[in-house]
């Protein structure tokens, strides 16, 4: 472990957050002293962020911690764009309106990481639009485009791959790369910001925003990244059967961001708890001791700290007592996910499969049918044997059924 001076960088490495950086020891001098500025630039593709970006996020929040300044970059302009780095084909465009919406949407997953403000150290969040959209193309390209060679821009691995698959690499994703430099700049001039954060592969851009900088401003900048984060089966980090894990309350309800980390595998979690929550060393290190049927404290653990930091203390008390319950004596709980369907329906006497579907717990009614043959599907914790089998009203149990998917994924079935 490489002895650092500042505290930001003491903690990233004890943590195991650092991939790659640019000048080690001017970043470790500059992190060490007065208030360093750093960004990470999030587009607006979706109206949440999910699981993937948390680690930049959390870099944001060590930052905050150790004395720093984050300036959290939202890719109004970028996002018009498409960010083509690790893609094996071209986003979908977005409208401005669409833009517009999820950014408002996304704004809120920073607000229990960071604190906002007009301090020192308070974060602050702008909008890349606002220069982006303002730039002149034949000045733009006049003033920055000589600083960026084809040579270099095709070596990229984005690049170079798509174009060794003979898929199309668009001229407007081309030109993202030099957006991103140019962002790097713009906040170097606006906000001071001397370094930018994110995932290893970003690595390529991050590098020509540093170039640019230090080359047209004659600024001192820096760059980091961090490992991109796999499972230790090899599995997407974020990545579940039922799709991404959102970080928005209304896209995965606090119980399942709940169960998603209680459900972690055993050999990730001592590596999650250093990643993804505030949680100090020494006592994660007491955790990772843990063995057998033990290390199933250490994943409470992991998902109280992880859900408390997004979701709350209380939230998170009240999922895990609703896990308990649920694994335990085996109770309903209202912090299950709930769908609601017409009382009507319900009452005509609806399909056990079709509510297996309904409430995400299988992909189609076959996949419900399969789950019940295989033994895997619960309706209030009595095993479904008749692939046909409907619901009724009588089903319900202080007004909701209880739907079970094997021992880990449970639902609540509701009348609207």
């Amino acid at each position: 472990m490489t002895e650092y001076k500042s505290e930001f960088l003491k903690t990233l490495d004890s943590r195991g957050f650092i991939k790659q950086m640019t000048h080690p020891t001017e970043l470790d001098a500059y992190c060490a002293s007065g208030i360093p500025v750093c960004y990470i630039g999030f587009d607006a593709t979706a109206d949440s962020l999910h699981v993937g970006s948390l680690l930049q996020i959390m870099m944001l929040h060590h930052f905050q911690r150790c004395g720093g300044k984050p300036v959290v970059l939202m890719g109004g302009g970028t996002t018009k764009v498409g960010d083509p780095t690790d893609k094996e084909k071209s986003r979908p465009l977005l409208t401005d309106e669409q833009i517009a919406s999820n950014m408002a949407s996304i704004k809120r997953v920073f607000e229990p990481f960071l604190t906002f403000g007009n301090g020192p150290t308070d974060a602050i969040m702008v909008n890349n639009d606002d220069w982006l959209s303002k730039i002149g193309y034949v000045e733009f390209l006049r003033d920055y485009g000589v600083h960026f060679t084809i040579n270099t821009m095709i070596k990229q691995e984005t690049v170079d791959r798509r174009l060794r698959n003979e898929q199309p690499y668009t001229f407007l994703e081309f030109n993202y790369m030099l957006l991103q430099a140019y962002d790097f700049l713009e906040l170097y001039r606006r906000h001071g910001v001397r370094l930018q954060l994110g995932g290893s592969d970003q690595w390529g851009n991050i590098i020509n925003g540093v170039e640019l900088t230090r080359r047209v401003a004659g600024g001192e900048a820096y760059g980091l990244t961090s490992h991109l984060i796999t499972t230790a089966s090899g599995g997407k980090m974020g990545k579940t059967a039922d799709g991404a894990v959102w970080l928005n309350a209304d896209r995965k309800s606090p119980y399942e961001y709940w169960q998603f980390w209680r459900n972690t595998e055993d050999a990730d979690v001592g590596r999650f708890l250093r990643l993804f929550t505030d949680l100090n060393v020494a006592e994660i290190e007491e955790l990772e001791k843990l063995e057998g049927a033990d290390i199933n404290k250490a994943k409470i653990a992991l998902a109280n700290a992880a859900t408390t930091l997004l979701h709350g203390a209380d939230v998170a008390a009240e999922s895990e007592a609703a896990a308990s319950a649920v694994f335990g004596d085996g109770a309903s709980a209202d912090a299950l996910p709930t769908v609601e369907v017409p009382k009507a329906e319900l009452e005509a006497g609806m399909l056990v499969a079709a509510a297996f579907a309904a409430a995400g717990l299988a992909g189609s009614n076959g996949e419900a049918r399969r789950l019940i043959k295989q033994g895997a599907a619960k309706v209030n914790d009595v095993l479904v044997s008749d692939q046909n089998g409907t619901l009724s009203a009588a089903d319900l149990v202080e007004g909701a059924i209880k739907l079970s998917a094997g021992k880990k994924r449970h639902a609540l079935l509701k009348i609207s």
